[in-house]
């Protein structure tokens, strides 16, 4: 008996259809990523396509940590071009990422009502204070918040350092090879020279993203490491 053969689907986050292999998420893409956050369970983040991990010869999984969330560490030979973007944050401040040239930057990604997000706001302030004093930048992004839910989750758990108000999917856009549209919490760490370092995508264990900080901040900028040569 012939068995019917039926049109293979295209894989699914859930929300919205991953795009072909190898091609880059388009903006509507990324709005119906961002409008579909609370159909993702709120204990995980989800991945779609994964860039970042081609990207640094690691596309098969096997350099990540299982835990609360994935880990990818980039080499510095295998790390791309510093990420650019402009935006601005709900103090009203225009934010140019080229302005941090020079300064180890995490940038975490959230929404008030994810559940892991809550789980490592302590820990990212806690972090944030402790890397302030050595030059290391923090900066959120909130990616479906007003300001006014922002603000208070921002009071609810001490946190001092700005985020950016993302929900037309500026920054998520322009950081797609990095962070898959549904990756909510996701955690980046970009190196002296702006390019990403490293990702965490769930919740951001303290010691680890206390690592792999540690590791950005000790490589040498591009200016001082040419002077050296």
């Amino acid at each position: 008996m012939t068995v019917p053969q039926h049109p293979r689907r295209p894989r699914s986050t859930g929300a919205f259809a991953v795009p072909a292999s190898g091609a880059r998420p388009s903006r509507r893409h990324v709005l119906a990523g961002l409008a579909g956050l609370a159909a993702v369970p709120l204990l995980a983040a989800c991945s779609a396509e994964d860039p970042l991990a081609a990207q640094a010869g690691n596309a098969d999984g096997k350099n990540y940590i299982a835990g609360d969330g994935s880990v990818l560490e980039v080499a510095p030979e295998d790390r791309g071009e510093p990420v650019r973007f402009t935006s601005t944050a709900f103090t009203g401040e225009k934010v140019e990422s080229a302005d941090w040239t020079g300064s180890p930057v995490v940038l975490n990604f959230w929404y008030a009502a994810c559940a892991p997000c809550r789980v490592e706001a302590p820990d990212l302030q806690s972090l944030h204070e402790e890397w302030e004093p050595q030059g290391v930048r923090f900066m959120g992004v909130n990616v479906r918040d007003t300001a006014g839910t922002a603000e208070a989750f921002e009071r609810n758990f001490g946190i001092t350092y700005p985020s950016l108000e993302d929900r037309g999917g500026q920054v998520l856009l322009a950081m797609t090879d990095y962070v898959p549209p549904q990756a909510v919490p996701t955690t980046i760490v970009l190196d002296r020279q702006g390019r990403v370092s490293a990702r965490i995508l769930g919740v951001a264990e303290r010691s680890t993203l206390g690592s792999l900080i540690s590791t950005a901040a000790e490589e040498p900028s591009e200016a001082s490491a040419g002077g050296q040569a």
